[in-house]
């Protein structure tokens, strides 16, 4: 399919939050005829807005497009929504841009493919920063002939896309450890950058130097120093979205019997985190109970 054949592509979106809302806009932009729907009416209509079309239900939408994308938070909502694609007829791909996890999306491909439906099950990272900006990585499994199908429409929404075989729950076996190794190092992160805050160090110093050297992580190089330094916590991925994400990795690995001994400490501080009220707030937020307990913060508010 050459670019000009892409940019006409008719495709259907469900799931208009944080990150699909990024994916509706780089695909109006890339010239695709989109159709749209989300539970929330208003994240409906700014799409709608944008030029996109706008679909009354899950089935409504999939009886205008034989290509399905979704963007949804958990993987009940997934199951639910793929539940309901596969009764359409005339869907031939549905690609799931969700963090689903490998064991529902299996269930939903069986589900599928029963009705002669391809899934490509295709989680993405970076963030929403990235969303944005069409920089995300994207980690897409499933049939090869689907997925150089949809390939072009993957590239508009992300930089590095990986295609990592013919099984989609691969991708999100893929995502779910990028997702688990992420809030591990991003918890040790926080704790270390405390606890040089308290022993004197400036904390812009202390980052630099973190950055050029052997301790530098996502968490050290883009999160903590973009949302954590003026003190101000945007939210881009939420405490309670990457809990679920660190619970599914260590449930999947412990089916396959791969001991974890270290990722469950970051997944009890991010349950303790959501226990405290931090559920909606961004992943970094809970860097604050670590401050409160050592009796310093990371960073200052703006004079």
């Amino acid at each position: 399919m050459n670019p000009v054949e892409a940019s006409i592509m008719k495709l259907g979106l469900i799931g208009l939050g944080n990150i699909g809302q990024h994916f509706a806009n780089r695909l109006l932009a890339a010239g695709h005829e989109l159709i749209v729907h989300d539970r929330s009416s208003a994240a409906q209509e700014r799409i709608v807005a944008r030029g996109a079309k706008g679909a009354g239900s899950v089935e409504e939408l999939a009886e205008q497009t034989p290509i399905v994308l979704l963007c949804l938070p958990m993987p009940a909502v997934v199951a639910e929504v793929g539940a309901q694609v596969s009764r359409v007829k005339n869907v031939r791909i549905l690609v799931d841009l969700s963090t689903t996890g490998p064991s529902v999306t299996k269930t939903v491909e069986t589900l599928l493919s029963e009705q002669g439906i391809a899934m490509i099950g295709s989680p993405v990272s970076g963030g929403t920063v990235a969303a944005e900006k069409g920089t995300l990585a994207v980690m897409a499994a499933g049939p090869k002939g689907a997925f150089d199908e949809i390939e072009p429409v993957l590239r508009v929404i992300g930089k590095n896309v990986f295609y990592l075989g013919a099984d989609p729950s691969l991708g999100q076996t893929t995502k779910i450890i990028n997702n688990t190794l992420y809030a591990t190092s991003m918890v040790a992160s926080c704790e270390a950058l405390v606890y040089g805050v308290k022993a004197g160090l400036d904390p812009q110093t202390l980052l630099d130097v973190i950055n050029v050297s052997s301790g530098r992580s996502f968490a050290t190089l883009e999160r903590i120093p973009q949302c954590v330094l003026d003190r101000s916590f945007p939210v881009r991925f939420t405490t309670e979205l990457l809990h679920k994400d660190v619970k599914m990795c260590i449930d999947e690995a412990e089916k396959l019997g791969v001991p974890m001994s270290v990722n469950p400490a970051a997944r009890q501080f991010l349950a303790f985190a959501i226990t405290q009220g931090d559920g909606q707030r961004d992943n970094v937020y809970p860097i604050r109970h670590i401050e409160q307990w050592a009796g310093v913060e990371f960073g200052a508010k703006p004079q």
